[in-house]
């Protein structure tokens, strides 16, 4: 299936676009789209493994199941002082 992410701050400065589309394997978990961006966007590889991941507005775990047309955001992580 073909998903429609959207990423903010430095994932959106890095892919040059405000959304990424992914292809996920049917039955795909948010540990396989956190995968397949950064198979698909290597420049995001990095940023992905300790990025955030919404599903549907809520907050996922790696095991959280990614249903067909879900609201999809990546949401990388943040410093400051």
């Amino acid at each position: 299936m073909k998903a429609a992410v959207r990423v903010f701050a430095l994932a959106r400065q890095l892919a040059g676009r405000e959304s990424l589309v992914v292809d996920l394997p049917p039955g795909a978990t948010v540990a396989d789209l956190r995968r397949a961006i950064a198979d698909q966007y290597p420049a995001l590889a990095d940023l992905v493994a300790h990025a955030l991941f919404a599903v549907n507005t809520q907050y996922a775990g790696d095991d959280t199941p990614i249903p067909a047309d879900a609201d999809l955001a990546c949401i990388p992580p943040v410093s400051g002082g």
